[in-house]
C-alpha cells in the first residue's frame, strides 16, 4: 500500500506505509502539559522540586496515547493530590531545541506544551494540597512579577503569556518559545512584570468619615459598552485607575479631584462623579488616611498627552471591571468594591460588558461607537 507524499517531497513521490511511518517517527516531538492556578489574590501556584533549582507549574510529560487535558488532570492528581476538571486551554507553546537549555545527551527534539486554566483556588482547596512525596518539595503562591526570578526563562515567559491570555479571555494563545505569535495589548506592555500594588484595605460603601484626610480619589469611568478606562505603564503594564491626589484648587472635593486628574492623565472628560465608597488606609507613611472611589460616565476622550505631574504618557485601555480587579492585588476588599462598581454601572444605565481582550484607545475616540 502507498500513502501520500511527505510534506517536503514533490506530489509525484509516493511512499509505502512503512516508509511514511518511519519518516514521521524521525520527526517526533515531546509533548507536555502544565496548569496555571491562582489564589484569590491573583498569585500563581509554583512547585519546588528536588531535581531542578527553578520552580515549575504543575504538569509534566504526556503518557503514550494520553491527550493533553488528560495528562494535565493526571499530573494535578499525582503531584498535588487534587482532582480538578479542566475545560479551558490558555496556551499552546512550541518549545524549540534552541528555546530550552538541556544537556546534549538529552537530544531534545522540541516540544509542544499545552497550558490549561486550573482556576482560582480558595483556602479550602489550597489546604487540601498534598504534594507528592519524593517529587514535590512544596508549593508557593507568588506574585506574577516574581516568576522571571524563580523560573527558567522559557517557563516564566510561558506562564506570563498564559496569565495574560486568561485575563483577556479570548481563547488559547499560540506561542513560540513562550512568546505569542499575535501579541495582545497586555503582551505589548509586558503586563504583570511589575509588582502589582498590594492594597488589602477593607471596603466601606459609605462617605469618608470626618477627621481623616483624603489622600486619593480614583474613578471607575464607564464607556457606553460597560467597560471602564484603565491606565497602563507602557514599559511594564503597571495599572492604575484615573484619578490622583487632591490639590488645593479642588477645595477638598473628591469629585473635583477626579475630574481634574482624569483630564490631566488621560484627556478624559466625564459626567458628574458619584461616590462609590472609600478605603481606610492605616499604613500611609504620612499617617492614616482615606482613599475615595467614585464612578462616572466617560463623555469624551481627547488626544493622549503626558501627565503634567509625572511626565508619563499612559496607555489608555478599556477593560471590564473584572479584568481591572485582576490587574491589582486588592484582596477581599477588591471583590466588595467590584459589587459596588456594578451597582453604580446599573444606576448609570450602562450594560454589563462581556469579557474581551483589553482594547487600547487611539489618539482620540468617538465613545458613541463603543
Amino acid at each position: 500500500m502507498t500513502t501520500t507524499s511527505a510534506p517536503d517531497e514533490r506530489p509525484s513521490v509516493r511512499m509505502t506505509d512503512e516508509a511514511y511511518g518511519a519518516l514521521r517517527a524521525s520527526h517526533a516531538l515531546w509533548a507536555g502539559t502544565s496548569v496555571l492556578i491562582t489564589d484569590q489574590h491573583g498569585r500563581i501556584l509554583v512547585q519546588r522540586v528536588g531535581y531542578r533549582s527553578t520552580r515549575l507549574l504543575p504538569g509534566g510529560a504526556l503518557d503514550p496515547g494520553e491527550s493533553p487535558v488528560q495528562g494535565a488532570v493526571r499530573e494535578l492528581q499525582e503531584e498535588l493530590g487534587v482532582a480538578v476538571p479542566l475545560t479551558r486551554g490558555l496556551a499552546v507553546d512550541w518549545v524549540s531545541p534552541a528555546g530550552r537549555t538541556t544537556s546534549p545527551a538529552v537530544r531534545f527534539p522540541g516540544e509542544l506544551l499545552h497550558v490549561f486554566d486550573g482556576g482560582v483556588w480558595d483556602e479550602d482547596r489550597i489546604a487540601s494540597i498534598r504534594p507528592a512525596p519524593g517529587e514535590i518539595e512544596g508549593v508557593d503562591f507568588v506574585e506574577p512579577a516574581e516568576l522571571p526570578a524563580l523560573m527558567s526563562p522559557d517557563d516564566s515567559r510561558r506562564a506570563l503569556s498564559a496569565l495574560r491570555a486568561r485575563v483577556n479571555g479570548a481563547g488559547p494563545t499560540i506561542l513560540e518559545d513562550g512568546l505569542p505569535l499575535s501579541p495582545t495589548l497586555l503582551d505589548r506592555v509586558n503586563a504583570f512584570t511589575q509588582q502589582r500594588a498590594v492594597h488589602h484595605w477593607p471596603w466601606r460603601e459609605a462617605p469618608a468619615p470626618a477627621g481623616l484626610p483624603v489622600r486619593q480619589s480614583w474613578g471607575w469611568l464607564f464607556a457606553p459598552d460597560g467597560r471602564v478606562l484603565v491606565l497602563l505603564d507602557p514599559a511594564n503594564g503597571a495599572a492604575c485607575l484615573p484619578g490622583g491626589t487632591p490639590e488645593p484648587e479642588d477645595d477638598q472635593d473628591p469629585a473635583a479631584t477626579l475630574i481634574r486628574e482624569a483630564l490631566e492623565e488621560a484627556s478624559a472628560h466625564v459626567s458628574p462623579p458619584t461616590l462609590l465608597g472609600h478605603l481606610p488606609d492605616r499604613e500611609h507613611n504620612a499617617g492614616p488616611c482615606i482613599r475615595v472611589r467614585m464612578a462616572a460616565a466617560l463623555t469624551h476622550l481627547g488626544p493622549s498627552r503626558p501627565d503634567p505631574a509625572t511626565g508619563q504618557t499612559y496607555v489608555r485601555a478599556l477593560a471590564t471591571p473584572e479584568q481591572v480587579i485582576e490587574l491589582f492585588n486588592w484582596g477581599s476588599g477588591g471583590a466588595d468594591q467590584l459589587t459596588a462598581v456594578h451597582h453604580a454601572r446599573a444606576r448609570l444605565g450602562v450594560p454589563r460588558a462581556s469579557r474581551q481582550p483589553l482594547t487600547e484607545l487611539p489618539e482620540a475616540t468617538d465613545l458613541t461607537t463603543l
